[in-house]
């Protein structure tokens, strides 16, 4: 062949075959499917025939069963068997039952088969076979062929109350009847299968004319010219084609296979091994292996090759290959897929790069992105001043390493922690922290520069297999905040030139994420300085409660959260806990204001009812004031407290809430209460008054205040943590209160925290009955120098005869101040704890006032000499009236505090 196609040879002149001539393959496709059609209705005909026989002889079989059986467990069949004459008792039953049954024949038998009764009486008296089973007491049905006629019968045993088989009842249609239903439906059937036939024809030629159609009535001339048209193809293609006969001979080569295998002129038909082909290439189109897009080298070409056997598809045996040059498109397609393998680590960079507001953390998450995939080591240095979260200025000198990632565990690299400096302008750092851009050292074995900073090291780095090395400043808003370092040793590939970019855009995107989390640290190191200055650092001394505490700030940002210990006037003590919602200085802020306001209202010892509606009024006007405000309308609403008064002497502990949780209660016993009390809408929202809640609690107790970030967090429902709460308080119940904060929070601090975690715990103490004295007071001025002698030796009794006369000499003037202005009932009490707490109660609520007494007047100086003796006094109001107290400090060594007022100023 000379490198074309063999044209088809045909019989010129031969006329062409009609539609249905057996020679077109029209015809032969419309002759193929009427005989497929014809087998198929004849098989399908015969199958319906048998079925037809099989169903009728079933249906026979059943109906003569039906009829046996009816006609044995008639009533008197079994009477009639037994009587003197069975034939005259059952012969006329017989032929009514079969009339009725539709069946051909109905006889009753003995157990050994003699017939008793039979449709046909010409039968009684004669044996019948084959009725054994029947005898034997089971009944049966089957095809009978013999005398004295084939049928469909069923024979039924007659038995009596104890099981005994006493005759035999059989009916049975004929076959002939049988025969005669089959032969009933064959018209049907025939009927059917000639339809089938009829419209298997006129389907079979209506798809000969379609295919004839299709074939638009070609020729030979026709078909010819098409086979030419088609070597013209074949050899036009830019896609050589070859065919390699069975024995391994070249049939055919197109020009653009013997373009790319530079075959020679005579190659077709010599063997394929002998054309100079590479061995790979002659193996495989010699092999008959089916390949696809296998990739081969022909001199300085890749080609795709795919092979299929000839064989399967008509012709003779061999294989054809076609070959593809695929040099220009391996490289465009490397050149892809790299792209798209960066543009997917960079979106992963996106997603992975920041995940945390921690600095350090973002450091570590872009080295972990570039390693394997880009580098095989990484190593991310950052600013001192970045690390602390401040803003970073000057020139960079020196940077400390923040992460380092990399294939293997063992590097030369400089650990975490580490300084690095910059101090050799011809390293790569330095160079790229100068031009402001990333710095590509392909070979580190000759860069001379990059050796000068630390020869030592760089000889270590080399030996271990690093060997190429691309830095990249991280800068953001024009800042630099650190230095992002990749390393290859692993893969033998060198950093190029195009790295650079992604590297760039790379870090860009880190720098982001860093200044970020550089920003969140600023603020959240000044939130939480701002949190902890205004928290008390440390608790005032009182005998009321031992209290230990506990504060974590929010790792995302810091809350309002806070707690409180406020001692109050006798003696008494309270605990606050409160929190802010929401984050950042804002809520820091507030929870100041809040803080100050509660001390504030607590100096005029209010109970906790009143304390929160005055708390309430002052979070709504703040509110108002800050939505009106354009540069921050962040609102404060969401505000709770829980407050708590706790009196030693009387053990009793009086607490309202709004909107926070109740207080958890340890009893000296080790049993664990949360307390009831009423829950009100949380500060600055308004509605109804505040209700206080009275409890009293034993000496020993221990009541534990909490805000929600305790109990409460993303993986674990309110429920849930009072739950463990109550149940780690109570395992530790026998601690001192750190011993209940360290349980506490070893027990139920959440992994991440989202809201601070404010925690207080108080155990309570009673004031005994050998320090209290009290004295009920006769409205009459005369009863005030008892009183007076009896407080005298009450101080005496207790060692402080020392302050007894500026004792005395309050007590005087407040005695006598609730006699002339106050009403009855009119009581003292004193109360020896840390200081002498003096106490007079009266039935009126008029407060006095502290003024300067004019030089004529002859009264009014009483509260002043009170206020220059005490070391703190006041008022609180009761429900049944007030009680001006006074502390005095025990002076040491018998000194009196002096005072400043001429005695001729005094009036007693």
């Amino acid at each position: 062949m000379s490198g074309r196609l063999g044209r088809p040879r045909h019989a010129s002149g031969r006329p062409r075959a009609g539609l249905l001539g057996a020679r077109s393959v029209a015809g032969q496709v419309l002759l193929l499917q009427i005989v497929v059609a014809v087998l198929l209705i004849t098989a399908a005909v015969v199958a319906l025939a048998f079925q037809t026989r099989y169903d009728s002889e079933r249906d026979a079989q059943n109906r003569s069963l039906a009829a046996a059986e009816s006609f044995a467990e008639a009533p008197g069949t079994l009477q009639a068997l037994r009587a003197a004459d069975p034939t005259a008792a059952l012969q006329p039953h017989v032929r009514d039952a079969r009339e009725g049954a539709g069946v051909d024949f109905l006889v009753v038998m003995a157990r050994d088969g003699t017939r008793y009764a039979d449709t046909d009486p010409r039968l009684i008296g004669r044996r019948a076979e084959g009725v054994e089973r029947a005898a034997a007491g089971s009944a049966f049905t089957e095809v009978f062929e013999g005398d004295p006629n084939d049928a469909a019968r069923a024979v039924v045993p007659v038995t009596d109350a104890g099981g005994a088989v006493a005759g035999l009842v059989g009916a049975g249609v004929r076959i002939e009847s049988v025969g005669d239903a089959v032969d009933r439906h064959l018209p049907v059937l025939l009927g059917c299968a000639a339809a089938a036939l009829a419209l298997a024809t006129g389907s079979s030629a209506l798809v000969s004319r379609r295919l004839r159609r299709q074939t638009h009535g070609l020729g030979p001339t026709e078909m010819t010219r098409m086979y030419e048209h088609h070597d013209a193809v074949l050899h036009a293609v830019r896609e050589g084609v070859l065919i390699i006969g069975g024995d391994g001979r070249l049939t055919l080569a197109n020009d653009e296979a013997r373009r790319l295998l530079a075959l020679p002129a005579d190659a077709e038909g010599r063997p394929v091994a002998e054309l100079g082909l590479d061995e790979d290439t002659a193996g495989l189109l010699t092999s008959g292996r089916t390949v696809t897009d296998e990739v081969h080298l022909a001199g300085d070409r890749l080609l795709g090759v795919n092979t299929r056997r000839t064989a399967p598809y008509g012709g003779p045996p061999g294989t054809v290959a076609t070959l593809r040059d695929t040099t220009e498109l391996r490289a465009m397609s490397g050149a892809a897929e790299l792209a798209r393998e960066r543009l997917k680590l960079l979106y992963e960079a996106g997603v992975r790069i920041g995940t945390t507001l921690d600095v350090v953390r973002t450091a570590e998450e872009l080295s972990e992105v570039a390693v394997p995939r880009f580098a095989d080591f990484v190593t991310v240095e950052l600013l001192d001043p970045v690390l602390r979260g401040e803003e970073p200025a000057g020139a960079p000198a020196e940077m400390r390493r923040a992460a380092v990632t990399g294939i293997r565990p063992d590097h030369p690299l400089q650990p975490v922690g580490d300084l690095i400096r910059f101090d050799v302008p011809t390293t790569p750092m330095a160079a790229a922290l100068a031009g402001g851009h990333a710095v590509l050292e392909a070979d580190l074995a000759v860069a001379h520069g990059w050796r000068a900073q630390d020869p030592a090291g760089a000889d270590r780095a080399v030996a271990h297999g690093i060997h190429s090395l691309l830095v990249v400043p991280l800068r953001a808003r024009g800042v630099v905040l650190g230095m992002a370092n990749f390393w290859r040793s692993e893969r033998p590939e060198r950093f190029e030139a195009e790295d650079l970019a992604f590297a760039e855009e790379l870090a860009a995107r880190a720098a982001v994420a860093i200044d970020n989390a550089r920003r969140f640290t600023r603020e959240h190191a000044m939130a939480v300085t701002l949190q902890r200055s205004l928290l008390p650092r440390v608790l005032p001394e009182q005998d009321a409660v031992d209290v230990a505490h506990r504060y974590l700030p929010a790792q995302a940002g810091v809350g309002g959260d806070w707690f409180d210990v406020i001692p109050l006037p006798g003696a008494r003590v309270a605990l606050v806990v409160g929190d802010v919602v929401g984050h950042g200085l804002h809520a820091a802020a507030t929870m100041g204001r809040l803080r100050t306001a509660v001390h504030n209202f607590s100096a005029l010892d209010l109970p906790p009812d009143e304390l929160l509606g005055h708390l309430d009024e002052l979070v709504s006007r703040i509110d108002e004031e800050e939505a009106g405000d354009a540069a921050g309308g962040d609102a404060i609403t969401g505000a709770t407290c829980l407050y708590a008064i706790y009196d030693p002497v009387s053990g009793r502990c009086a607490m309202a809430t709004a909107g926070h949780f109740s207080p958890v209660l340890v009893r000296p016993d080790g049993s664990v209460e949360l307390l009831r009390v009423p829950v009100f809408p949380p500060l600055g929202l308004g509605g109804l008054p505040f209700e206080t809640t009275e409890v009293r609690l034993p000496e020993g107790s221990r009541l534990v205040l909490y805000t929600d970030g305790l109990i409460e967090h993303r993986r674990r429902d309110v429920d849930t943590g009072l739950r463990l709460l109550c149940d780690t308080l109570a395992a530790h119940a026998d601690g001192t209160p750190e011993d209940t904060c360290r349980a506490v929070f070893d027990a139920m601090l959440p992994p991440h925290r989202d809201d601070d975690i404010a925690l207080l715990v108080a155990r309570t103490h009673l004031l005994g009955p050998e320090r209290v004295a009290d004295w009920d007071v006769p409205p009459d001025p005369a009863a005030v120098a008892p009183v007076r002698a009896a407080c005298g030796r009450q101080l005496e009794a207790w060692g402080l005869g020392d302050i007894g006369f500026s004792t005395e000499l309050m007590l005087s003037e407040l005695i006598t101040n609730a006699i002339r202005h106050g009403s009855a009932p009119i009581h003292v009490r004193l109360l020896f704890q840390r200081s002498l707490i003096c106490e007079v109660s009266d039935g009126s609520s008029t407060l006095p006032h502290l003024r300067r007494a004019a030089t004529t007047d002859e009264g009014g100086r009483g509260l002043f000499l009170v206020s220059q003796f005490a070391g703190r006094w006041g008022t609180r109001y009761t429900p049944t009236g007030k009680v001006m107290w006074t502390e005095q400090p025990l002076a040491p060594d018998g000194q009196q505090p002096a005072v400043d007022l001429p005695l001729d100023d005094v009036t007693w």
